[in-house]
């Protein structure tokens, strides 16, 4: 079994109202993370900003910008100064009245190579997130990297196995979800606790049936007028659900963990769910229910 080693490096952060103090600590933090070896470098989703979903203001329109466009040339540079590759979580103006919440990939010499735009669209208290985003209307996308072909997902897509599932039939070797979610500080401990799991098992879960790594990467601290704590707690799983590297809840963290995708093979030919997938039987998926 040949290795195929890959430095996965994760940049969990708090974020400010201020883009720019956002670009240039986050620029740091990839810094730091291509200075312990990272190859593939994830931010997490919406890093330009505060997490301004929770209330639904037209001002906050001014924080979208074109991909490409400013923010993806800034660290295009320094995704070429440093031979990282880089997966930026951005709030993309299409056009005028037309808007998406997208990540960006750019490659280890800075090359852009394209975006992959949030398919499902979340809308709960403090999470209206359909106010501002249109559903992506580009299908699931895989990124041909320099280190590896990576699968892109955002947030709300974390909890849809059949999202994971056709990224993975598309070819990704891993999975990356640039990720925002917290807790409301009124909520218990308890409540607090089966939530994260719940979101952590979900997605060790699509490494598991996938066969793959998982990566996700979510921010920290206190918004919303401190009603709102972000869990952090970002991890990355191995093709059997294996936490490898876990974040803690409550601060800023860079992490680099070196995964071996040449394992693929093996989990995939010990654990064979792709081989015995029946996909005579799986119509009915495209149905919203099935009524008797």
């Amino acid at each position: 079994m040949s290795k195929k080693l890959v430095k996965i490096g994760t940049v969990q952060m708090s974020c400010t109202a201020s883009p720019r103090e956002n670009v240039a600590k986050a620029t740091e933090r990839i810094r730091q993370a291509a200075t312990q070896g990272a190859q593939i470098v994830c931010l997490q989703e919406l890093f330009t900003s505060l997490y301004f979903c929770d209330v639904e203001d037209y001002d906050n329109f001014q924080l979208a910008e074109p991909i490409p466009g400013p923010t993806t040339e800034a660290l295009s540079k320094v995704a070429n100064e440093l031979g990282v590759v880089i997966i930026a979580s951005l709030f993309e103006k299409r056009t005028e009245g037309l808007y998406h919440n997208t990540t960006a990939v750019l490659d280890a010499d800075g090359a852009y190579l394209g975006k992959y735009r949030k398919m499902h669209i979340p809308d709960d208290p403090a999470y209206y997130e359909k106010f501002y985003f249109t559903p992506g209307d580009l299908g699931y996308k895989v990124f041909k990297t320099k280190f590896a072909t990576v699968g892109v997902l955002i947030c709300w897509d974390q909890w849809y196995p059949e999202a994971a599932r056709i990224t993975a039939l598309m070819g990704a070797e891993l999975l990356f979800y640039p990720t925002a979610i917290g807790w409301a500080t009124s909520q218990d401990d308890a409540t607090n606790s089966e939530q994260y799991n719940a979101w952590q098992t979900i997605q060790r879960s699509h490494a598991v049936a996938n066969g793959l790594h998982v990566v996700s990467v979510n921010r920290v601290g206190l918004e919303q007028n401190g009603a709102m704590k972000f869990w952090g707690g970002s991890f990355i799983s191995n093709p059997l659900g294996r936490v490898l590297y876990l974040a803690p809840h409550d601060k800023e963290e860079v992490h680099v963990q070196e995964i071996d995708l040449g394992r693929t093979d093996s989990y995939r030919t010990h654990w064979p769910f792709l081989r015995d997938r029946r996909i005579d039987s799986y119509q009915p998926i495209t149905k919203r229910f099935i009524d008797e």
